[in-house]
C-alpha cells in the first residue's frame, strides 16, 4: 500500500523474489500526495487504504511509503497486528551511514526534518555528516510520470545537496522509479560514482521472512494482480507502464 505509485519498486521486488505470490496493490488517487496532508490526515487516509486491501485477505501487508510509516505504522499495527503482520518503510540511513558519508537524504518535505528522521540520524549516523534535503513536489511529479516536473524537482533538490556527498538516502519510495535521474543530476566530474539507497529489495525480503518463506524466483509466474485505487478495483494506469517496475508486474501477471 501507498498513497500513490510508490508502491511499484517493493511489489516488483515480491514479484522478483517469487512470482508465484498474488498481489495486491492499494493506492488513494482521490487522496494523494498524503506528503502535504497533517499527520492525522494521513493515518486516516492510511487506513483506508490498508482496510482496503485487507479485504482480500493477504498473508503480509507492506506499507510500501515513507511518510505513512513515519506517521501511520503505530495506528496500521494496533488495527492489523497480530493477524495480519506490518512491513514498514525505513528510509535506509544505517546502511548509507555505514559507508562513512557525507550523505544526502532525499525526502518529502513531511518526513524531513521529522523526529522519526532525525531520531534514526541519531541512532544510526552518529558521526557522519547528514544533510536533509526536502524534495516538494518531486514524488507528486514521479505518480502523475511528468518528466519535465520530474526533471525540475531533482534539480532543485540537488541545488540543495552539498557538493561532497558520496551517499544518498532515497527516502521517499518514489524516488527509486526515478533513480538514475537523481544520480545523473548529483553525479560531480572526477568523483567516485554516486552510492544510492533504496528500500524496495529490504522490505520485500523482510516481507517474507516474516511469512517465513524463502525467495523462489525460479517459481511459475502464477501470481495474480489486484490493483484498488482509493479501493475500488481497477487496473495499473497507464503512467505505471511508464516504468521498468510497472511493466514487469503487467507482464508477469496481467491485472485481473
Amino acid at each position: 500500500m501507498d498513497s500513490g505509485l510508490g508502491l511499484l519498486p517493493a511489489a516488483a521486488a515480491v514479484r522478483r523474489l517469487r512470482p508465484d505470490a498474488d498481489l495486491v496493490l492499494s493506492w488513494d488517487p482521490d487522496g494523494m500526495p498524503w506528503g502535504p496532508r497533517t499527520p492525522e490526515d494521513i493515518t486516516a487516509r492510511a487506513l483506508a487504504v490498508a482496510e482496503a486491501a485487507a479485504a482480500h485477505r493477504p498473508d503480509v501487508l507492506i506499507v510500501a511509503c515513507n511518510t505513512a510509516s513515519v506517521h501511520s505504522l503505530p495506528a496500521l499495527r494496533a488495527r492489523f497486528e497480530p493477524d495480519l503482520p506490518v512491513i514498514g518503510t525505513v528510509p535506509a540511513i544505517k546502511p548509507a551511514a555505514a559507508g562513512g558519508g557525507p550523505v544526502a537524504i532525499w525526502a518529502t518535505p513531511a518526513t524531513t526534518g521529522s523526529a522519526y528522521q532525525r531520531g534514526l540520524i541519531r541512532d544510526f549516523a552518529d558521526g557522519v555528516t547528514v544533510a536533509e534535503v526536502p524534495c516538494p513536489g518531486l514524488a507528486d511529479a514521479v505518480h502523475h510520470a511528468d518528466r519535465p516536473a520530474v526533471d525540475a524537482a531533482v534539480a532543485a533538490a540537488a541545488a540543495l545537496t552539498p557538493e561532497d556527498v558520496t551517499t544518498v538516502v532515497l527516502g521517499c519510495t518514489n524516488y527509486e522509479l526515478v533513480a538514475e535521474p537523481i544520480r545523473t543530476a548529483l553525479q560531480r566530474p572526477g568523483h567516485a560514482p554516486l552510492i544510492l539507497h533504496g528500500t524496495a529489495g529490504a522490505v520485500a525480503a523482510q516481507a517474507l521472512r516474516r511469512l517465513g518463506e524463502t525467495a523462489a524466483q525460479d517459481a511459475p509466474a502464477v501470481g495474480g494482480l489486484t490493483v484498488l485505487l482509493s479501493g475500488r478495483e481497477g487496473v495499473l494506469p497507464a503512467e505505471a507502464l511508464t516504468y521498468p517496475e510497472g511493466r514487469l508486474l503487467q507482464a508477469v501477471s496481467p491485472a485481473r
